[in-house]
């Protein structure tokens, strides 16, 4: 029998579930021209590699899980702070996996706040087996002239492996907001196959993907359209309301929606951020 999903202020008091307990918070502030890591602070299996600058001024970052995986009843708490003038680029060397649980739920949860400078928050998929039991939530506090460009991309079960996510629970939640008005709150909880056969819910598509971008500029949505394949033409959804441009995938390709956002990320960055595409060098590996 299914567990409700926890609600999201309880999760932190559970500790009878004996899983992990991991705490990062970062804080980048910008010091003569050059954003730096300047405030770090960590408990548990929760870990940064030192800050890159392959631009020279703006700070990328790598997060760790050295783990390998989110267990049930593991809890991970994310943060960062981008102060004025800071431009910071967050990316993960590889994807994150959600195991099978017996019945804890595991939680992510994810507050990035962004005050009048950029942040790039560029995650590879989170991939959940079967049988886990996930939630997972990401809030964004946009402060002035804040500048933002993330994506979530999750696969659910493991498509080579011919595995469905036929059993387990998600429950998916974002919120975004600008200046504490909100611009974007979603949610998506999915407990069962009807919830991934349905016509109206995922189709019998294992992979789903946003992509999200703060810009005022309308006109660009048709050359965006342009770069997305004529084999994911079905797939793909671009829509702008409010300033901010979301970007839809529902197909069955962790490597195509990968290959669509970068290419995505490369046309929308010199807009959003006034910076030429730079890939993280990790992506190569």
């Amino acid at each position: 029998m299914n567990q409700p999903a926890p609600a999201l202020d309880a999760l932190s008091h559970t500790a009878k579930d004996g899983g992990w307990l991991a705490v990062l918070h970062l804080g980048f502030r910008q010091v003569a021209g050059k954003t730096l890591l300047a405030d770090r602070s960590r408990q548990g299996p929760l870990a940064v590699q030192r800050a890159l600058y392959p631009e020279g001024d703006c700070c990328h970052i790598y997060l760790l899980h050295p783990p390998g995986g989110v267990a049930g009843g593991d809890r991970l708490r994310i943060s960062a702070d981008v102060a004025q003038n800071a431009s910071a680029l967050v990316t993960t060397p590889g994807a994150t996996k959600f195991y099978r649980t017996s019945g804890p739920w595991a939680s992510q949860r994810q507050t990035l706040t962004v005050t009048d400078g950029s942040l790039e928050w560029l995650p590879q998929e989170n991939i959940l087996f079967p049988g886990a039991k996930i939630e997972l939530a990401t809030t964004i506090h946009l402060q002035g002239n804040a500048r933002f460009i993330g994506w979530e991309i999750h696969c659910l079960g493991r498509p080579v492996n011919r595995e469905q996510f036929d059993r387990g629970e998600a429950l998916f939640r974002f919120s975004l907001q600008r200046d504490g008005l909100p611009l974007l709150h979603e949610r998506l909880h999915l407990k069962g196959p009807d919830d991934l056969a349905a016509p109206a819910g995922l189709r019998n598509q294992p992979v789903i993907g946003t992509l999200y971008a703060t810009t005022e500029t309308s006109g660009q949505l048709e050359s965006l359209r342009a770069l997305i394949p004529p084999a994911l033409q079905q797939n793909v959804g671009i829509t702008r309301l409010d300033g901010l441009l979301i970007v839809r995938y529902l197909g069955n390709s962790t490597e195509a929606v990968r290959t669509l956002f970068s290419e995505l990320w490369k046309a929308l960055r010199p807009v959003v951020v006034n910076r030429p595409p730079c890939a993280p060098r990790i992506w190569n590996t």
